[in-house]
């Protein structure tokens, strides 16, 4: 029989332990789904800044006084980004990779996650900023009769650019991610709160 408390009830319902294990494998499935979530994220971000970079960097015509992407500032800009961005993303997939097998991060939690989360918006600035610019330069070279003469060059260009721009779609992506799991660190001091999705 329980025993009556001050105000006239009942000793509470205590929580089995059992139904503590339920909650904690619940909550470690959804963080492992977080992570997988952001391994391909990172992986497609990693994927479409290379190529982006590597159409860049191969964007020579083959005859004399032919234009290529080293005479233009802003397609010099999109290779750089480009290049840099896949190598972040390069070392993300691997610290993904990490969090994956070894359940805990790389880093420190707190350092890794802000390390994620402003790495992640400065170089998805970085990518947009030079698709922008590199976007500006392919419209004014179409305009002229550079692409006329050398449409193999504008057209590679131009997927160039393209490509820089869906890396950084999928940055963005994994930068929202990492938004969300750093205020679920500040608001609970957990990487990915019980009450999350």
């Amino acid at each position: 029989m329980p025993s009556p408390l001050r105000n006239g009830g009942s000793t509470p319902h205590l929580v089995s332990p059992h139904h503590h294990h339920f909650y904690s494998t619940v909550s470690e499935q959804k963080l492992r789904r977080l992570n997988w979530l952001t391994l391909i994220l990172r992986l497609a971000a990693f994927c479409f800044s290379l190529a982006a970079a590597v159409f860049m960097a191969t964007d020579t015509s083959r005859s004399r006084n032919s234009p290529s992407w080293l005479d233009s500032d802003s397609f010099r800009f999109v290779f750089a980004s480009n290049a840099i961005v896949a190598l972040y993303s390069l070392f993300e997939v691997g610290v993904s990779v990490w969090e994956i097998l070894h359940g805990s991060t790389l880093l420190p939690e707190s350092m890794q996650l802000w390390f994620d989360f402003s790495h992640d918006q400065a170089f998805a600035y970085l990518v947009l900023s030079a698709g922008a610019a590199g976007t500006a330069e392919a419209r004014a070279m179409r305009g002229s009769s550079t692409c006329a003469a050398e449409s193999a060059f504008c057209v590679q260009a131009a997927i160039a650019v393209a490509l820089g721009f869906a890396g950084f779609a999928f940055l963005a992506l994994a930068a929202l991610v990492s938004g969300f799991r750093l205020v679920c660190y500040l608001v609970t001091g957990s990487r990915f709160p019980l009450s999350s999705f």
